[in-house]
């Protein structure tokens, strides 16, 4: 194997790739990076044996074809550090010494044969459909910040997508839940879309995530039961999915939310943040006082003191007083684009639904401090 390659473009396909490399393995090879050259083109392919992302890259020549696996750290960390727009040459010199030159610096490469390289078969079967990169990214971003960290609980380590009908209108619809919060948004799709129901890993989440973010075209999803592809301009990443079955959320989302409390976006969650600042490990419960012009809210930590600050509102009901997680709010707050918030309530020990008045395929729903509801299968 033998190519030259500019530095940059090699650095930016690595970058794609390289989060899916797991630091600490037992398994060497999946520390390292899958390079391939061949039909002027080099492929690049990373592995865990739960997540494959491989993107390719167009050159005008190469001097011999052929096929090696580095560690994928170490070559990131050259490219890093050579400099900008120069000129990388690669040659696999024998089965376990990959030669980089780029103007005056030199690199031998360990390396280890790719057929020892895991990749498992990609035998997706359903139709693909097409969707915006944009509208997954914000689908995935409004639901991340619900996702659970109990792994004994590993159903709910990820986001569950779906598809939805509301109003004769079909959705792939995303929803996380720790049990405390939840967060749910959807995107509309073709009505004949073929989609199994699945659990997405938060590690493919924060990936796809990543890619999402550079990617500004479409993504095109298939997917079976065991597992699903993203392909995207940049490269394809395909996903085991989580074995298990997602609670019946449709419980927990209240129906009969008629009491309203309306608040300035900005003001509501700067608020927060300052009354918080007693509290050091951010553990002590946000009381909220509500009253027809006005909510109080107020941060007592017996470590380190109080904090109370009122803003300007709007509430429709008798005074109510109820508390909450505080981080909760803050996380939820990051995501609505309408500079109002709407928080749906009931009574001071029932979950409230928080909407997005700019985005009516979204919400969120959080229950108060002491009285958290435990979604079960």
């Amino acid at each position: 194997m033998e190519f030259t390659i500019n530095r940059d473009i090699l650095l930016k396909s690595l970058g794609h790739a390289y989060g899916v490399i797991e630091k600490k393995t037992a398994l060497p090879i999946l520390s390292n990076i899958l390079i391939e050259a061949k039909a002027s083109k080099i492929k690049i392919t990373a592995t865990d044996l739960d997540i494959i992302y491989s993107e390719e890259i167009s050159i005008e020549k190469i001097e011999k074809e052929g096929a090696t696996t580095t560690s994928a750290s170490i070559l990131y960390d050259i490219l890093r550090k050579l400099e900008t727009n120069a000129p990388v040459s690669i040659i696999l010199e024998n089965q376990n010494k990959l030669k980089l030159t780029s103007n005056n610096s030199k690199f031998n490469l360990l390396c280890i044969s790719p057929d020892n390289f895991p990749l498992s078969e990609e035998d997706i079967s359903q139709k693909t459909f097409e969707v915006s990169s944009l509208q997954v990214l914000k689908l995935l971003n409004k639901t991340k910040i619900s996702i659970s960290n109990d792994e004994t609980r590993h159903y709910l380590n990820g986001i569950y997508l779906h598809k939805t009908k509301i109003e004769n209108k079909t959705f792939l619809s995303g929803v996380a839940t720790d049990s405390h919060r939840l967060s749910s948004s959807s995107l509309e799709i073709d009505e004949n879309t073929d989609f199994d129901s699945i659990i997405l890993p938060k590690k493919t989440i924060y990936q796809l995530i990543s890619l999402l973010e550079q990617d500004t075209k479409v993504v095109r999803i298939s997917n079976n039961k065991s597992k699903i592809k993203f392909e995207m301009n940049s490269g394809v990443l395909i996903s085991k999915v989580i074995d298990g079955r997602f609670p019946d959320y449709s419980k927990v989302v209240p129906t009969n939310n008629e009491i309203t409390l309306q608040l300035k976006l900005s003001e509501f969650k700067n608020s927060i943040e300052r009354v918080t600042t007693v509290s050091s490990d951010r553990k002590e419960g946000l009381k909220m006082i509500i009253s027809k012009d006005s909510l109080q809210l107020t941060v007592n930590s017996p470590n380190s003191g109080e904090g109370i600050e009122t803003l300007s509102a709007k509430f429709n009901a008798p005074d109510m007083t109820i508390s909450f997680n505080s981080r909760y709010l803050i996380d939820l707050a990051s995501q609505i684009e309408n500079e109002l918030i709407l928080i749906n309530l009931k009574d001071s020990g029932s979950p409230v639904l928080i909407k997005d008045l700019s985005d009516k395929n979204s919400f969120h729903v959080v229950m108060p401090m002491k009285i958290w509801v435990i979604l079960k299968k």
